[in-house]
């Protein structure tokens, strides 16, 4: 780097950790407004619940921060190293919320000192482990629980959101985790950043397998409304009630493994009759299914995890509810038939042929041929070897 640049880059840096120091200062001064305040309960008559819920308000910040800043900035009171470090820029903004949750007057110079060689992850980790969790406190995670859904985008798509006590959101995100890596990688998605695809893969799998153990006959009822003749065309549409459009493969792959009562519609949009129910295979021909065919039918996949029974014949084409025409496909292999253009069909001798989207059989890698033995040789193969 030539020694301009180098000069230049220096006061870059200098004036960075002037800037720094200022903020810092004015933080400081700050929280003493907040202790200030807190104790003249200015937030009364404003339309906040408490300090916290006004703070955040006012600075635009969540109200988990805004409780650490009070709790902060109370504490700063007390310990005049923690309050100097702050005021200084020795130490940031994070380092010192989570510094002020558990230091005292005779640990904070040796805690400052500690802070300044780790990150704001290991101070947070401390102060998590320092500080005795109030019985309140698990209480207020309970009781704010909350897990909602609602369609959007036409109601193509379906939006979830959910908080959780940590304690049972670790329990959620390690069975997400666990079977997200059991789960193939669908076509294209092969690159890392569709991990968040996988994981949303893996939530429908889980509800699925949970659905399918369920001996409720009325456990996952799904209508689906179609114009008369669209759900045997190539062309038209269907919908979810309560939800929006889906294309008609999806609606045909739900026909496969769901309990789907389908509302028939004349084109004007009235109800001709409903739809059979029959066609659900019952559980103990789910089970003769899961005895034959024992894993996913394709070709090598062997998976037999959230394994769904697929018409090979569309039921709504005639297909019979039989073991016949039924075939054990995996998840990812059912989306494949469905979404992605492959097709299955059962030939004479009762093997099932693959088809891919392009209309051309899908073959097993052969395995290799024994090689040739050279001309005017004679190949003996090996056998038993005879006692000696």
């Amino acid at each position: 780097m030539p020694p301009q640049q180098e000069r230049d880059v220096e006061e870059l840096i200098e004036a960075l950790d002037a800037a720094h120091r200022e903020t810092s200062r004015i933080q400081r001064e700050m929280f003493d407004a907040i202790a200030q305040m807190d104790r003249l309960e200015i937030w009364r008559g404003s339309g906040a619940r408490d300090m916290a819920h006004w703070l955040a308000m006012r600075q635009g910040i969540s109200q988990w921060k805004a409780r650490r800043w009070i709790v902060a900035a109370h504490a700063l009171e007390h310990l005049s190293d923690l309050a100097r470090a702050f005021s200084t820029g020795e130490l940031g903004i994070d380092k010192v919320v989570e510094l002020a949750r558990f230091a005292s007057f005779e640990s904070e110079a040796g805690l400052i000192r500690w802070a300044t060689f780790v990150s704001c992850a290991a101070v947070r980790r401390r102060a998590d482990l320092e500080v005795r969790r109030a019985i309140d406190d698990v209480r207020d995670a309970e009781r704010a629980r909350f897990l909602n859904w609602w369609h959007l985008d036409d109601g193509n798509r379906l939006g979830l959101e959910a908080e959780l006590p940590a304690a049972h959101g670790a329990v959620v995100a390690s069975a997400l985790q666990r079977v997200t890596e059991t789960l193939p990688v669908m076509p294209g998605e092969e690159d890392p950043i569709c991990a968040e695809a996988r994981r949303a893969d893996a939530l429908v799998a889980l509800c699925s397998s949970r659905l399918a153990d369920d001996a409720d006959a009325d456990r996952a009822t799904v209508v689906v409304h179609a114009r008369l003749g669209d759900l045997t065309a190539t062309r038209g549409s269907a919908e979810i009630e309560g939800g929006g459009a889906i294309h008609l493969e999806t609606a045909r792959r739900l026909l496969c493994d769901g309990r789907v009562q389908t509302v028939l519609e004349d084109q004007n949009g009235e109800p001709l009759r409903l739809g059979r129910l029959s066609r659900e295979p019952s559980a103990s021909m789910i089970r003769l299914l899961r005895h034959r065919d024992v894993e996913c039918r394709f070709p090598g996949c062997g998976a037999r995890r959230f394994t769904q029974a697929h018409h090979i014949v569309w039921w709504g084409e005639g297909g019979a509810t039989d073991l016949d025409n039924l075939v054990l496909v995996c998840f990812f292999h059912h989306r494949l038939v469905h979404e992605h253009g492959w097709a299955v069909r059962r030939d004479g001798g009762g093997g099932l042929r693959w088809i891919r989207p392009d209309g051309s059989a899908h073959r097993q890698r052969q395995a290799p041929s024994e090689p040739a033995a050279p001309r005017g040789t004679q190949l003996v193969r090996a056998g038993p070897r005879a006692p000696t």
